[in-house]
């Protein structure tokens, strides 16, 4: 009797939506020629449920308050930035999945981060795309030791779990997600069952073992993940590699974290000897001009816990075009738009036959609302040629209205900026501290129009 059989079903490349029959397009996601068939076997009811020693899982019902409260314990990575986007450390059980662009440092920060880690902790390095050779040229050229990491080239699944099993790693990397397979499968490795059903097996892991695991994976042309949507949903941390390949800096940015803060930021430079972690990636990302130049301005932002100084610059030039072009570097560019419609309305300035560029210098990616008047700001210096101080940062959210809007930790901001050597500060109302702050003379506006007076 055949209890594993295997049925066909039809799985989405793009969202990972299951169906029994082959379509043109998929219904969930309206992808098409996305359908990819895939024979999965059937489980016998008597081995669901049962580890990978063989013994059952020891799960039970209780309340919420037989729950431990008690904080996981972190272990230290020996690299600052990569234990601050963390949350402060590893968390054991957890999975961490890290994404970025070919070539931009994942596995080089990976392989610095268990050289520190294996002074103290069993570390198991699984490569299914490159020969422990490599990796071992790799360290080499890196200056790392490496004598206490275990190496492992392999991609089926079930044999890298029965040997991690053997190793009992406390850390674990596998490098990368989209070249395992599993047995039970038959699609090819880096389809959307075979990452899926990957990581849910070393998911499983993880937590039965508590083990840190980390997951690279690959990135797709607009620079999301590869694979389906869920992978992000199934780990407890996702960190995406940020930066240009031929600048010197790279950011690693935290996008989900179920032990620490969202959106938190890491900086390194990348030299002949790997990653070097930023102490102060404020002072990176200011250029620090020897003479005011129209266009520049300092603006403060804030990522995760972390308040940072970035430089916005902006170029208005006459357009020789029927449509101007709105071209925005590390910004929205739809904001952009509604920004300069709200600088006609509201300040009297159009930009009507003018292109307008801006740029967040070093590469950074600002989400927030915060740089809605610095950018309006470098805006119209550029287009009136009047440079702003150099002594002065900006930051505050613009309505459509005209109204400026307080944004969170306003004084956090304040004190990164005084640090800084920045002495004036123009700020929402609802951000100005009553006791101030030291050095610093702030200007608290309400409006657009405030703004713009207490800068000219």
């Amino acid at each position: 009797m055949a209890a594993n059989k295997a049925r066909t079903v039809y799985i989405c490349n793009a969202c990972g939506g299951r169906f029994p029959k082959w379509a043109g397009q998929c219904s969930d996601c309206g992808a098409w020629n996305s359908l990819s068939e895939v024979a999965e076997p059937r489980q016998r009811p008597q081995e669901r449920g049962v580890g990978y020693a063989g013994i059952a899982d020891p799960t039970k019902v209780e309340t919420l308050a037989e729950v431990s409260a008690e904080e996981r314990r972190r272990i230290q990575s020996g690299i600052g930035e990569l234990d601050r986007v963390l949350g402060g450390g590893l968390v054991t059980g957890s999975v961490v999945l890290i994404g970025g662009d070919p070539g931009i440092g994942k596995s080089t920060l990976l392989l610095q981060a268990c050289a520190a880690l294996a002074t103290s902790q069993p570390v198991l390095y699984v490569s299914g795309e490159e020969s422990p050779q490599q990796i071992g040229l790799r360290a080499h050229r890196l200056g790392l030791s490496g004598g206490g990491i275990r190496l492992l080239a392999e991609t089926c699944v079930e044999l890298i779990l029965a040997h991690a099993a053997q190793e009992r790693p406390r850390i674990m990397v596998i490098d990368s997600i989209q070249t395992l397979f599993t047995e039970t499968l038959q699609s090819a490795p880096g389809s959307v069952s075979q990452v899926r059903d990957a990581a849910a097996q070393l998911v499983r892991f993880a937590k039965q073992q508590d083990t840190v695991v980390f997951l690279v994976g690959h990135v797709t042309k607009d620079g999301s993940l590869a694979g389906p949507r869920v992978l992000e949903h199934m780990v407890d941390t996702v960190l995406y590699f940020e930066g240009e390949h031929g600048g010197p800096f790279r950011i690693v940015r935290s996008i989900k974290n179920r032990f620490g803060a969202v959106n938190e930021l890491g900086v390194f430079a990348m030299g002949d000897h790997g990653l070097r972690e930023v102490k102060n990636p404020s002072a990176i990302f200011l250029s620090r001009h020897d003479e005011p130049v129209s266009g520049s301005l300092v603006m403060v932002t804030r990522e995760g816990t972390r308040p940072l100084l970035v430089e916005v610059q902006a170029l208005v030039d006459e357009s020789p075009l029927a449509n101007p072009r709105r071209v925005a570097l590390g910004l929205d560019q739809n904001r952009l738009s509604m920004l300069l419609a709200v600088l006609h309305r509201h300040g009297g300035v159009g930009m009507f036959n003018q292109d307008v560029f801006v740029n967040v210098v070093g590469g950074v990616r600002i989400a927030e609302t915060a740089a809605d008047l610095p950018v309006i700001m470098a805006v119209l210096s550029s287009y009136r040629d009047r440079p702003l101080p150099l002594d002065l940062a900006v930051f505050g959210e613009v309505g459509l209205s005209g109204e400026v809007r307080p944004v969170p930790n306003g004084p956090d901001r304040l004190r990164e900026a005084a640090k800084h050597g920045i002495h004036r500060a123009i700020v929402p109302k609802g951000n100005a501290p009553k006791e101030g702050v030291e050095g610093l003379e702030i200007t608290a506006v309400r409006t657009l129009a405030e703004a713009l007076e207490a800068a000219s």
